[in-house]
């Protein structure tokens, strides 16, 4: 269980994508795709003042639904894997230095994938469900 675990974990980026529902609206044009891509702060979907954390808001033209409630079991310092990087992927200055963070350019320029950060909400929710499989087949432990 442990080494599944490890392999899991350290190679997040190369497991399979969770088959979540992409609702998206892009253009045939390349240049405008890529900016259609572009993350400035995912967010649940919210109505009535519910939160509904089935479906992420990535952007006005990508929605990602169908993720299941389970996969927000997995918790790191109190907050879901998936939480955590919604809230890691964002575009933002940082008012100490004035220098801005914009995830966005490493998923173009460095991997050449403007699709990375949707591809990453779909292998985050694929490792937090492998793992609660993982803990949960585990056997009881008894002191």
């Amino acid at each position: 269980s442990g080494r599944k675990l490890a392999n899991l974990h350290v190679n997040y980026e190369s497991v399979e994508k969770y088959n979540l529902n992409c609702e998206f609206q892009l253009g045939l044009d390349q240049a405008e795709t890529i900016k259609k891509f572009y993350v400035e702060k995912m967010k649940f979907n919210t109505s009535n003042k519910m939160i509904d954390k089935t479906k992420i808001i990535v952007n006005k033209y990508i929605t990602l639904s169908n993720i299941p409630l389970t996969a927000y079991e997995y918790t790191l310092s109190n907050r879901s894997a998936i939480e955590l990087v919604m809230d890691r992927y964002c575009s933002r200055k940082d008012s100490a230095s004035g220098i801005y963070n914009d995830p966005n350019d490493y998923a173009i320029e460095c991997l050449g994938n403007p699709k990375y950060p949707v591809e990453l909400i779909q292998r985050m929710v694929t490792v937090s469900m492998e793992t609660i499989k993982i803990i949960n087949s585990l056997p009881k432990l008894e002191i």
